[in-house]
């Protein structure tokens, strides 16, 4: 009978690799397994990091950014290029976020414009947890294992749904308005969302990723706060499903294409959550 190593040498070597490794690990070296995170950037090999509970459910639900950036500090670090590879000068050009009137200053990161530039304090309260909720090394794709899960999405598993939230297209459709992109069809309403939204879907921005009370100031004095989430920096050509919170004055009757909307925001979105509960009853969601 052959033996599992002639069988599959290279599964073998690989095993024999990982095995390897985890025996050249002193004890001082051992990850914190089982427990809750420590925020700590020590000597933790990039194989028990890895596996560290912090990315897992449910420990990452406990996680603080502090926690992440123990070891992801370098995704705050300023590291936009001067120039392209082709030689055009960051600052003689416009990046595509640059082009609304609430971006200010000189291009800048990914994550440092969701969590530390002045108009992200000012109107967000994105934490790390918010997009990424984990990543299990044994399931960066699906259909991987017939009992894998199946709400995982590539690599990092960051929903991209989450992102829609504030990067999907307008859907100006289904509120009556002219077709077309807002920037040209804006002028029929004074290019003001508040002379609509100032009597309609008035129940808006109530998550704890987003100061609400700030957008409302910001969008009275600038339209581009409403448009810079509602169309204006859309990554995709969809609408996201915002629940369909009632409003003073909106009603009994739901429309046609809203019947199948949902009432209320992802539990871990709501507003006085913690620690996974509610503290207190209030309103929710994003319309």
């Amino acid at each position: 009978m052959n033996s599992i190593a002639s069988q599959n040498p290279l599964r073998t070597f690989f095993m024999a690799l990982i095995f390897f490794s985890l025996c050249g690990l002193s004890h001082s070296e051992a990850a914190p397994l089982g427990n809750a995170p420590t925020g700590k950037a020590g000597s933790t090999s990039y194989l028990q990091a890895k596996w560290d509970p912090i990315h897992f459910k449910p420990t990452i639900d406990q996680a603080k950014d502090e926690d992440c950036l123990a070891c992801h500090k370098e995704v705050l670090e300023h590291s936009v290029r001067t120039a392209s590879p082709a030689g055009v000068k960051a600052a003689d050009t416009l990046a595509w976020y640059q082009t609304l009137d609430t971006y200010q200053g000189e291009q800048d990161s990914f994550h440092r414009r969701h969590l530390v530039t002045g108009y992200a304090k000012q109107v967000m309260d994105l934490k790390c947890t918010t997009c990424h909720q984990g990543n299990d090394p044994r399931e960066e794709t699906l259909g991987s294992s017939a009992d894998g899960p199946t709400a995982a999405v590539q690599r990092k598993q960051v929903d991209p749904m989450i992102c829609a939230q504030c990067h999907g297209k307008h859907n100006t459709q289904v509120m009556g308005l002219p077709p077309g992109d807002w920037r040209e069809t804006g002028a029929a309403f004074q290019n003001n969302c508040l002379l609509c939204h100032a009597a309609i879907r008035t129940s808006r921005h109530q998550v704890n990723f987003l100061k609400a009370d700030a957008i409302e100031t910001a969008g009275k004095e600038n339209p581009d706060v409403c448009f810079g989430c509602h169309g204006g920096r859309a990554w995709y050509r969809v609408n996201y499903p915002y629940p369909r919170h009632p409003w003073p004055g909106s009603g009994p009757q739901t429309p046609d294409w809203a019947k199948d909307r949902p009432t209320a925001s992802e539990a871990r979105f709501l507003t006085g959550m913690k620690d996974g509960k509610a503290a207190d009853p209030v309103k929710t969601g994003k319309p």
